[in-house]
């Protein structure tokens, strides 16, 4: 698979701008943990490997456990990952799969038990980031050298 355009280069404002919510968000009272399993199932569910190079790759240095990772993907059925987690994960399903309702109000409601509406705002903020992420990186063809 060949790259197509290189949107960083030829947009350099919208990838500055896109940089701007990458670095809020990093700087944000989102815990490192959540963040990256957030841009990791995001990323596996919109396909995108590059992305899930980069983010298991971040996680596994950040002191995520490899076993974590091989089952993210099977959140629901492991016991593996902590309630509030599982809210997260959630989340990051029901807003990635937007088409299929978005955020349900069981799941909100869910994370209110476990969250301030600050650190919802901010779940919701890096679901919507990575999502857009794995769009640039799976339309302009972005692969994992």
């Amino acid at each position: 698979m060949e790259n197509r355009i290189d949107i960083q280069k030829l947009e350099p404002t919208a990838y500055k701008q896109m940089f701007a919510l990458e670095n809020y968000l990093q700087n944000a009272q989102l815990s490192a943990t959540h963040y990256e399993l957030i841009k990791i199932r995001a990323s596996q569910m919109n396909g995108c490997a590059f992305c899930i190079n980069m983010h298991t790759t971040d996680a596994l240095k950040q002191g995520e456990t490899a076993q974590r990772i091989f089952l993210l993907n099977a959140w629901k059925e492991t016991e593996l990952f902590t309630e509030e987690e599982k809210v997260i994960l959630a989340i990051t399903e029901e807003i990635t799969l937007i088409h299929k309702n978005g955020l349900s109000d069981k799941t909100y409601q869910q994370a209110e038990k476990h969250f301030d509406k600050n650190y919802i705002a901010q779940i919701i903020m890096a679901v919507v980031v990575i999502n857009a992420w794995n769009r640039i990186a799976i339309s302009t063809n972005k692969t994992v050298k």
